[in-house]
Parts: structure tokens; sequence; C-alpha cells
């Protein structure tokens, strides 16, 4: 057995020596400002691993996984070392062979399959051949939001004489990074998020409209008065006032 050991360690040592590649854990995390873990619910973050040195792509994936537990992530306490994340909650975990220290890249893109939406994020770390970095892993903070406007729809023709009451309603979708809802008095409290639409007609400033929350999950509303033909922009934000996170979507219509 003693023998054995000592064979053990003469491998391990000539191995880096010669420097033969060693497989390396990499665990990678994206996680929404103020909310939960990106992962296969949105759609994941799409990470990339890059040698610094060379561009080498070294890994390259989708976060998948669960967004992870509500309560610990945000309701407890957090001390040094305390882990936020468990074996499903949402990762992606690569396998790296190297046989040096090696300088890399990470960038992680969230939610990927939102494009109007998504947060480019980026770090750099060593990998040190054989160390793995697992477990909780690097977790990336992305801020922002997902908004979308769902009325009135791009390019929508409204013909002025057949509008009754000359309103135009601006309904929006609004969520965190990670898909976790918005409601009234909720853990993701749309009392404290500001939402306005910013309209320009023919390229000049029209007015500004706020946007409130409906009984609906994640929907906030608001009509906009109109009173002649042009072309129409729509520029909505959101802005949450104590974490500072944002969100931006845009829409052109006409009325004729």
């Amino acid at each position: 057995m003693k023998f054995s050991r000592i064979l053990l360690v003469i491998n391990l040592s000539l191995l880096s020596l010669c420097g033969i590649a060693q497989p390396t854990k990499l665990v990678i995390r994206a996680k929404a400002k103020d909310a939960k873990f990106i992962g296969t619910g949105i759609g994941g973050a799409y990470v990339v691993v890059k040698n610094d040195l060379t561009g080498e792509i070294l890994a390259k994936g989708l976060t998948t996984g669960a967004s992870g537990n509500t309560g610990l992530i945000l309701k407890t306490p957090h001390k040094r070392n305390d882990r936020l994340t468990d074996d499903k909650t949402a990762k992606f975990e690569a396998t790296i062979n190297i046989d040096e220290p090696t300088f890399v890249t990470v960038e992680v893109i969230a939610p990927v399959n939102r494009k109007s939406s998504a947060i480019k994020a980026s770090m750099q770390l060593w990998l040190i051949p054989g160390k793995n970095i697992d477990e909780e892993g690097i977790v990336l903070d992305m801020p922002g939001f997902i908004l979308d406007i769902l009325e009135p729809q791009t390019h929508r023709i409204l013909i002025l004489e057949k509008m009754a009451e000359k309103k135009v309603k601006i309904k929006i979708n609004l969520t965190m990074l990670c898909g976790c809802a918005i409601i009234k008095g909720g853990v993701w409290d749309s009392e404290q998020i500001e939402v306005k639409a910013i309209v320009k007609k023919d390229g000049v400033k029209y007015k500004d409209l706020n946007l409130g929350i409906t009984p609906v999950d994640n929907i906030f509303e608001g009509i906009l008065d109109v009173n002649a033909i042009g072309m129409y922009e729509v520029q909505v934000y959101g802005y949450d006032k104590i974490t500072k996170n944002t969100g931006v979507d845009r829409i052109n219509f006409v009325i004729q």
C-alpha cells in the first residue's frame, strides 16, 4: 500500500513535469441582480470560456437547472462562505484540460433567449491544472429587467377618424432577468419600480405616460391620448428606485 502511494505521487509529479493536460472542472452561474439564478425556465444563460492569451474557446454552453430557493437567496441572512445554491440550481459545468496555469475570460449573456433584454457580463480568473472550481463556482451578477411591449403591436396602423375615444393602450410585461414575477406587495414589489412610456410623434417628444401595475402578475398599463395623425414611437423603461435595476423596450406605430 505504501509502495502504491509512492508510485502515485511519482506519476503525478511526472505528469506535471511532462506538461500532460489535467482535467479541471469549472462551474459558472448567472444570477439576476436582486433575484435568483438564470436557468432552464427562462432559456438559460450562454457561457463562453476563452484562453485570454490566445482567444481559444475552451468551453461554451448554456446554464441549466432551477432558479434556486427564494427563501435562502433573498430572505435569509448570509455569512461568509454560506452557499446560495444546491445541485439543482442552474449552472454551466465544463471540464477543461490544461497543462499549465491558464488565464481565462468568462463571458455570459443572459437571458440568451430574450435578445432585447439580454445582458453581457464577463470576468477573468486563473485556472490551475487539476484544481476544480466547483460547488458554488463562479457567480456573475446580471443587472436588469426583461421588458416587452405587448400593446400596441409593432407598426400597427390605426385610423384616427375610426378611433371613437382617440386613445391607445400601452401595455407591457415586466419580469426579473430570472423570470421571477413582479406584483404589488410581492417579493419583487411593483410599488418600488417606476414604469414610464416616453412617446415621440414624427421624431419629436410628444408626452410621457406613467404605467401602473394591473391585477395580472408582471403586466403594467396606461392609456395614451392621441389627437393627430403621424408616426409614433413608444419607448418604455422600468427603473427600480432601490436596487437600480433597469430595462427598456421600444416599438413604432402609425396613426393615419
